[in-house]
């Protein structure tokens, strides 16, 4: 028993330490997990025209203060989401579940076009080619006019910039529902597909807001220095949004070539020899000693094992999405999921089932599991973790661990089933059950 607790506090440990503690430094605040209401919202106006919105989106028809609106562009709604478009028949919509608006809803995006009938439109303005996408549903709340009564609206299109299994930028535009006001205000952030929840997970706002002007600085008819600016709404939380907005006025385009630089920043490394090994003491010597004993080959294959599985899904997830087109979204979930639930548990244990010592096994699959989550955020530019986040990976972290120790031979001396296996899949189970359902 004695040795259980042991093993449990060390795997803690290794939780907080490789999952917690760097999230401590790029983590996000409580607000993104549950936001903030108002009651009684403001509305963002144009002086030269009578609609406006407010400055946020909700995930139901209430003032949920959940997702900024970065992004205003003043010109024709039909020209604005036209060249936001692919022009050519390559695009393809992203399959993605997400609720249908009810009847009561009002839209403002008139009768959807076809793909065909998109693809017939000029060449594309900007830079960079957005496809269409499909989403969760948003509802922004507008305001139509002097007499007329506010009402809450679905978008008018989805794009999106990336891979649907890797990184992606993804934009929800929602024009004016007075064609004579002539704006179009986008909500645009980062998101990555969680591979424990299957579902896109938001990373920020700032950066999608930055690529989006840029795009739009890009065309030719627009002059930054006149076309373009920041305008505050006030908008601050959550996520990370200081407020202010782009906005893009298209109306009086000056037609002069713009060139847009892009400051690259860069990282120098310093590399220090200093001799560590001249301040051993020959105790220091003797653990190392001890410690090179314990090293088994399969220490290298545990953990080579599991940052493989965990990383491959991500790629595969990728390269499928990308290369064969029979595979719906849906199906390449279903296809990979298994091997984060299934396999690497498994694997796990049949590893570490020819480990000798309990805490060896547990330490080793616990840190690479968290090296492998934190490898994997980096690739994705994952930059902040909400607090459901961190504690979700903590706990499959230690749940892993625990597999782990459970399988190894001084803990099955006395019986397969011991108590480190079965509350390691107790509740790694647990964890991705509840994960799924939302709970964690």
């Amino acid at each position: 028993m004695r040795r259980s607790i042991v093993i449990g506090l060390a795997l803690l440990a290794v939780g907080f330490l490789f999952v917690g503690g760097p999230s401590l430094l790029v983590g996000s605040s409580a607000e993104e997990v549950a936001p903030s209401q108002t009651e009684s919202p403001e509305l963002v106006e144009f002086e030269d025209s009578e609609s406006g919105f407010w400055e946020y989106l909700s995930a139901r028809e209430a003032h949920d203060r959940r997702s900024p609106i970065n992004v205003v562009v003043r010109g024709d709604a039909e020209q604005v989401v036209r060249m936001m478009q692919l022009a050519d028949e390559d695009w393809e919509e992203t399959d993605e579940e997400h609720e249908d608006a009810d009847q009561f809803t009002y839209s403002i995006g008139g009768d959807n076009q076809t793909a065909e009938e998109n693809a017939s439109h000029t060449a594309l303005p900007t830079e960079i080619p957005w496809g269409e996408a499909a989403g969760t549903t948003r509802y922004a709340y507008v305001d139509l006019g002097p007499g007329e009564e506010t009402r809450w609206t679905t978008e008018t299109l989805q794009l999106d910039d990336g891979d649907y299994y890797g990184q992606r930028y993804h934009i929800r535009l929602y024009e004016s529902p007075n064609p004579d006001d002539e704006w179009v205000a986008m909500q645009a952030h980062t998101e990555h597909f969680d591979w424990f929840t299957l579902r896109h997970r938001v990373d920020g706002v700032e950066a999608a807001q930055s690529r989006v002007e840029r795009d739009l600085m890009s065309m030719s008819s627009v002059d930054p220095q006149e076309d373009v600016q920041r305008i505050y709404l006030g908008n601050s939380r959550p996520s990370d949004s200081d407020g202010w907005a782009t906005k893009v006025d298209l109306r009086a385009a000056s037609f002069v070539p713009v060139v847009v630089g892009l400051a690259a920043r860069g990282k120098t490394r310093t590399r220090v020899e200093d001799g560590v090994d001249r301040y051993l003491t020959d105790a220091d010597r003797e653990r190392l000693a001890a410690a090179r004993d314990r090293f088994e080959p399969r220490h290298i294959a545990l953990a080579g094992t599991i940052v493989g599985l965990f990383l491959g899904v991500r790629m595969a997830g990728i390269v499928l999405e990308n290369a064969v087109d029979a595979l719906t979204m849906h199906m390449i979930a279903g296809l990979l999921y298994p091997v984060i639930a299934v396999v690497i548990p498994l694997a796990t244990y049949a590893i570490a089932s020819g480990l000798e010592r309990r805490l060896d096994a547990a330490l080793v699959a616990a840190t690479s599991l968290a090296v492998a989550i934190w490898i994997d955020y980096g690739w994705l530019g994952v930059d902040r973790l909400p607090l459901d986040v961190v504690l979700q990976r903590i706990l499959v972290v230690v749940a892993l661990g625990l597999i782990a120790a459970g399988a190894a031979r001084r803990a099955t001396r006395e019986r397969r089933l011991n108590g480190l296996l079965l509350v390691g899949l107790a509740t790694w189970t647990l964890v991705l059950v509840g994960t799924l359902f939302g709970y964690l």
